[in-house]
């Protein structure tokens, strides 16, 4: 792990709880935290992407989420990682203490509200997740995320992912191959662009969402 920044930052877990962190630099594929170790802290996105993931008994990889600028991650019920998670591109990120979290949420009523929300929220992304991951469809699930990607960003029509085919795979419980078909055939139905592999131009939402909704 790179040295910390000389600069804190502040990490919004709500309208009523702000909380100083430090901020942290990690090279691309850099491990932030892994599966099993104590969780010291919460962390906020600053620049870059994180994939939060867990390994399967065979050595499969399933990626859980991808945590974009302004996104928390980390934050965990029980005292240890659930999963692990990476730097998917180089990125700075924002670490509190837990134990200051905690803190907070237990002097402060309108604090532990926030912290809740923020839980609430988790799971409900989590829940999302699992319903993709429950479309029949390949390419159901693929215009599934780049829908909901397209969301999370502030053009809402053109995108620059920050992860790889085989990250978009290991999301989706599907292979490269198949992942690469989805966008190809996206593109030949011109419900998006492709200028590069990594830059996608939403031409047609309304066809992807006709995969999602499938």
């Amino acid at each position: 792990m790179t040295a910390p920044f000389e600069s804190h930052d502040l990490i919004q877990f709500g309208p009523q709880l702000s909380l100083r962190g430090v901020r942290v630099h990690f090279g691309r594929n850099e491990e932030i935290f892994g599966e099993g170790e104590a969780a010291e802290y919460v962390y906020r996105v600053a620049s870059g992407a994180v994939r939060t993931m867990r390994f399967t008994a065979d050595g499969r990889r399933q990626i859980l989420g991808f945590h974009l600028p302004g996104d928390i991650f980390g934050l965990e019920v029980g005292s240890d990682h659930t999963l692990s998670a990476e730097a998917v591109t180089s990125s700075d990120v924002v670490m509190v203490r837990r134990s200051c979290l905690d803190k907070a949420a237990s002097e402060d009523t309108a604090a532990a509200r926030a912290l809740l929300t923020l839980t609430s929220e988790q799971l409900s992304n989590a829940r999302a997740h699992a319903l993709v991951l429950g479309r029949k469809g390949a390419g159901e699930r693929v215009a599934a995320f780049l829908v909901e990607l397209a969301g999370r960003v502030v053009s809402k029509h053109e995108l620059d992912l920050p992860m790889s085919r085989a990250d978009i795979a290991d999301y989706l419980g599907l292979t490269i191959e198949t992942v690469s078909r989805a966008f190809s055939e996206f593109e030949r139905e011109h419900a998006i662009a492709l200028p590069s592999s990594r830059h996608v131009v939403m031409r047609n939402p309304s066809a992807l969402m006709h995969y999602e909704a499938a």
